[in-house]
């Protein structure tokens, strides 16, 4: 067998471009073999070399979810596995920057720690994934984990602090008794064992972020109706990120900023990190996983703040409210119970227009972007339909913020777009610098989509429509329109998208004639068909 055909025979057992083969030189290969068979002796050192890719990176680790499936609600185990997955990450990349320091320094280990300390995140040994799963098979599995969270938080207390405080890997009423537990925490580290996250491992920089941001969109498939609290679908973010127009050096903010997916999305648009970012999220676990998102994606100097951002809002400079050049939110939908009982002393008088209805916190939450927009803030907010014609208390508002010449664009999004609702929903984009221009831009996307099994897509192409409508200001048959003020005011302030594009589709004439003659033609051959059938009916003997 020549060499050249041993080099072949490899090359045709490699199916992927990212493996990488190493042959031994032909004077090292050993080609006598008393079967007849290939036998390299050095073989074992051909060294193959497999980056892990997005999509290898997100099955291993959705994989890695079976351990909590059917044992507690999809809502509470994406804790589990999102924080391990960020414990392995940082770990892996703690790892490889020790390594490049001994290499660097060589093996000088006071040096390398000297250099460590000046990374932008620590790693305790014991709160290392290495360290747990050399642990795995303690009796206080779980209890560990813990003490390695904290400790962890105590050593990057700027970036992580509290971050870890509402996960308990030693429940016993999520993760069950003892040996329960410890069975199901043994899998969990042993699957996630299998990943080398190390950054010279992975095809592209973001792979980690971006795993952390399939995970939770199929927790929000899984968690159906509360995933909304924490996801928005990411077409549907990236959408409203491209309508806000967001700037280089922009202060953007997101009220409910949820797992901070749409906040990244913005960021993403404007296409650097000089960008300051800030959120807030009353759900304590949600505000969690937002604050490691944004540390995977190497966002570290955002600023997340947990809490009800419409009761005890805590983006705040001295006594007043934070201002932002951007800012986009999908807040809960028709939010009941919002706190309307208290609106009427708001501190910072943000309900001069109208007080919302005590079960619908819609305007609620449309009054506090407007109230902390800077003069020329632009911000988009994702929101059901009945905001356009509600009337009572929201028509007065929203009568209010058309006359101050706020609303700059209504986009209409079609059906079952977001987990845990089929009901169509609506971007409203609002400018506080319009200038002179009145002209309220109407796009009615509802019928451009991709079904989906579960939920409807929007597709690239989709999105691009929509942008480039609104971009070029345009009014477009049966898709978009520009109505003037006193378009709207004749409508009594009612934004009903079909009250501006006419999207009904007239029937084609029907032609009398030719349809009757059709119909005869048809009764004809039935006719002829029938009395065929008929004769032979009557040589069988029927």
């Amino acid at each position: 067998m020549s060499y050249s055909f041993t080099v072949r025979m490899v090359r045709f057992s490699v199916r992927t471009p990212t493996v990488v083969i190493n042959i031994p030189p032909k004077d090292k290969i050993d080609l006598t073999n008393p079967e007849g068979m290939l036998s390299i002796p050095s073989f074992k050192n051909i060294i193959m070399s497999e980056k892990l890719t997005q999509e290898t990176i997100n099955k291993k680790v959705w994989n890695a979810c079976d351990t909590f499936r059917g044992t507690i609600d999809a809502g509470q185990y994406k804790d589990y596995i999102l924080t391990m997955l960020f414990i392995k990450y940082i770990t892996d990349v703690h790892r490889e920057k020790k390594e490049e320091y001994l290499k660097k320094y060589n093996g000088d280990e006071v040096r390398v720690e000297r250099a460590l300390k000046h990374e932008r995140f620590k790693v305790p040994e014991n709160s290392s994934f290495d360290y747990l799963f050399e642990h795995r098979n303690e009796s206080n599995l779980g209890e560990l984990i813990n003490i390695g969270l904290e400790d962890l938080e105590d050593a990057n207390r700027s970036k992580l602090e509290k971050v870890f405080r509402n996960i308990d890997y030693n429940s016993e009423a999520n993760l069950g008794q003892t040996k329960d537990r410890n069975r199901r925490l043994k899998h969990l580290l042993n699957d996630f064992s299998e990943l080398d996250l190390r950054p010279s491992n992975l095809v592209g920089n973001d792979v980690i972020g971006d795993a952390y941001e399939y995970l939770i969109a199929n927790f929000a498939s899984d968690a159906g109706k509360k995933a909304g609290e924490f996801y928005t679908a990411s077409q549907v973010s990236v959408l409203l990120a491209k309508l806000v127009e967001p700037k280089e050096g922009d202060r953007v903010a997101d009220w409910t900023c949820g797992s901070s997916s749409l906040l990244l999305k913005v960021a993403n648009e404007i296409g650097t990190k000089n960008v300051s970012l800030y959120g807030q999220e009353v759900n304590g676990s949600t505000w969690a996983l937002a604050r490691m998102n944004m540390f995977l994606h190497e966002m570290d100097n955002a600023t997340i703040e947990w809490g009800d951002s419409i009761n005890n809002p805590k983006l705040r400079e001295g006594d007043n409210l934070m201002k932002f050049d951007t800012i986009v939110m999908n807040p809960p939908f028709s939010l009941d119970k919002w706190g309307a009982e208290d609106a009427t002393a708001d501190r910072y008088n943000r309900f001069h227009r109208g007080i919302p209805p005590k079960s619908k916190g819609d305007y609620a939450f449309i009054t506090n972007m407007i109230e902390t927009l800077n003069e020329h803030g632009r911000g988009g907010i994702i929101l059901p339909h009945g905001v356009l014609f509600r009337g009572s208390s929201e028509g007065k508002i929203r009568q209010k913020l058309i006359e101050e010449n706020l609303l700059k664009a209504v986009v209409g999004l079609p059906a079952n777009l977001f987990f845990g609702t089929s009901i169509p929903a609506t971007i409203l984009i609002f400018d506080k610098n319009k200038g002179k221009n009145t002209d309220v831009l109407f796009i009615d996307a509802s019928n451009e989509y991709e079904n989906g099994k579960n939920q409807n897509r929007l597709r690239d192409k989709d999105i691009k429509k929509v942008y480039k409508t609104y971009h070029n200001w345009e009014t477009i048959d049966k898709y978009s329109y520009v109505a003037s003020f006193e378009e709207i005011k004749d409508n009594d302030f009612n934004l009903n998208i079909p009250r501006y594009v006419d999207t009904f589709e007239e029937e084609e004439p029907v032609d009398i004639k030719s349809t009757q003659q059709e119909i005869f033609r048809l009764k004809k051959e039935l006719a002829q068909v029938e009395s065929q059938m008929s004769d032979y009916l009557t040589e069988l003997g029927y």
